[in-house]
């Protein structure tokens, strides 16, 4: 096998991955099995994977901090009320 990925595999790797829920499948399957065959498609599955659960963790502790700071807000402009 020549294992290079034509244009047409690509195209169909990436509509693949436009699809919910098959693409994190599809990624965990390629990145650690043989990613099909291809030595690209797998290093790009991995990198993929990090890079989504890297921008998760980030949104998740961003969403915690925003939340912190807007509770904060609201509490102390309850007391200027009060």
């Amino acid at each position: 096998m020549d294992n290079k990925m034509s244009f047409g595999q690509w195209l169909l790797t990436i509509f693949l991955l436009c699809i919910p829920c098959v693409n994190y499948v599809l990624l965990i399957v390629w990145a650690v099995g043989d990613g099909g065959g291809y030595t690209a498609r797998k290093t790009f599955s991995q990198a993929y994977l990090i890079v989504s659960i890297a921008i998760f963790v980030l949104s998740f502790i961003f969403g915690i901090v925003a939340g912190m700071l807007g509770a904060t807000a609201v509490g102390s402009t309850m007391l200027f009320f009060l």
